[in-house]
């Protein structure tokens, strides 16, 4: 194949599939984006790729034809964590919009481009409104090559599957983002279609194994891989079922509460003197537990020498603990190398913007120096138009201001319009397996 392979993208995003089509050897031409943050972070990065804008204002016929169209529409209505209206919810009806956009430029070319589409969206998917929702997804998709094919609708529908039709395939499977060399488990259906052929299956099937990013140890193992069941030590769990007692579990873990919060810190301690009331010192760090006895009025009681703390630091050499005052740091100790032990509030770390994008498999530059310090006349004109489709968007009656653009170009960036952007993207590695079995199967 001596020329590059293109790509459309809609509903764009971050910017997902562009950059994975290039990192696969496609030219990515053009992109559809409302999200004035988004497409500001695809035009800095991906300068070459063209904005179409609203995906309701795109013809199909009339835009450049491409090889592959990428369409992760939009999931809100479909997933089990929103309202679940389905395909006819406000969002989620998008998806009609792709399939017409694909079907006029079908039709301006002959049937010649698109060749491929790719579809991505949630688990949920398979069973919103029943499983009614996927089966039109797939009806909707069959009929761009066949107006006369029905789809039947399943009894639940397999996280796997194709369809194959005369000189026509298409194939669904989902992916997690935790095999492809993200740290985050991350299920997202991808649907591939081949209008001209039967590659849907091998661009998505791989029988032989999954694709996995280790990396190499500093030295080579000599023994055999332990089992799950070897690799782990006794293992007690701790009952606490909102109760004043907390019951001990060497086989079975507790229910699951509804109840907030984390499980609680739990050090082994043993107190210093016997039937002391003062519930702020006398307990340390040990290895072997005190004598038991029926004394009611410490936190060791008659648990073994197990007593539930927080918010504490080191005191002395002796490794003394206290209950520590908030906001208030211990003392320096002179006399040992080691730093004390803190507790936190039992709050777990937000992650960061930066992070998220990782946890994506983007790189970290992906959201810098968006700035535009002096913009064009014609920079202007771009995104006062970007503006006001997102004010009419969301409903706004009140247009932004060429100040108030002015302003915005020279910082757009805040954690809370990526974070959003991180949300609704897609696991760049994913997709790149995809593309790279795509250029494959057309070489």
């Amino acid at each position: 194949m001596n020329t590059k392979l293109t790509l459309g993208s809609l509903f764009d995003g971050s910017g997902g599939f562009p950059l994975a089509a290039i990192k696969s050897g496609i030219k990515p031409v053009w992109a559809s984006e409302v999200e004035p943050f988004a497409i500001r972070v695809t035009q800095k990065n991906l300068p070459q790729v063209k904005h179409l804008g609203d995906i309701k204002d795109i013809d199909g016929g009339e835009i450049t034809p491409v090889d592959i169209i990428s369409f992760g529409s939009p999931c809100q209505d479909l997933s089990i964590a929103g309202k679940r209206d389905g395909l006819k919810g406000s969002k989620s009806n998008l998806f009609y919009e792709a399939i017409r956009i694909i079907k006029e430029m079908r039709c301006k070319t002959g049937g010649k481009y698109p060749r491929y589409i790719l579809w991505e969206n949630v688990p949920g998917a398979f069973s919103s409104n029943k499983g009614e929702d996927f089966r039109c997804v797939l009806e909707e998709i069959t009929r761009i090559k066949n107006s006369s094919v029905s789809i039947s609708k399943a009894n639940k529908w397999k996280y796997a599957g194709e369809i194959m039709g005369d000189e026509f395939s298409i194939a669904w499977r989902v992916l997690d983002a935790k095999y492809f060399g993200v740290p985050q488990r991350r299920r997202r259906i991808f649907l591939v279609a081949d209008f001209g052929g039967r590659g849907a299956r091998e661009i998505l099937f791989d029988t032989k194994s999954l694709p996995r990013d280790f990396r190499k140890s500093k030295e080579e193992g000599e023994g055999n891989s332990k089992t799950t069941k070897g690799g782990l030590n006794k293992t007690i769990c701790l009952n606490d079922q909102g109760g004043e007692r907390m019951d001990v579990s060497e086989e079975i873990t507790g229910t699951i509460r509804a109840k907030a919060g984390n499980p609680p810190l739990v050090y082994d301690i043993r107190q210093t003197s016997k039937n002391t009331k003062n519930e702020r010192h006398n307990i340390y760090e040990c290895d072997v537990s005190r004598t038991i006895d029926t004394s009611g009025n410490t936190p060791t009681r008659n648990q073994g020498g197990v007593a539930i703390v927080e918010d504490i630091y080191s005191m002395s050499k002796n490794s003394h603990f206290t209950k520590a005052d908030k906001n208030i740091s211990s003392s320096l100790v002179a006399t040992d190398y080691k730093d004390p032990p803190l507790v936190n509030q039992r709050l777990v770390r937000r992650l960061t913007p930066r992070e998220c994008g990782r946890l994506q498999g983007f790189p970290d530059y992906w959201c810098d120096n968006l700035e535009i310090e002096n913009p064009t006349d014609e920079d202007l004109a771009f995104w006062r138009e970007v503006f006001d489709k997102d004010a009419e968007i969301n409903g706004l009656k009140k247009k932004k201001t060429d100040k108030q653009i002015l302003k915005w170009l020279k910082n757009p960036h805040t954690d809370s319009v990526e974070y959003k952007m991180w949300g609704n993207g897609i696991a760049l590695p994913c997709a790149i397996y995809i593309f790279k079995r795509l250029v494959n199967i057309e070489k």
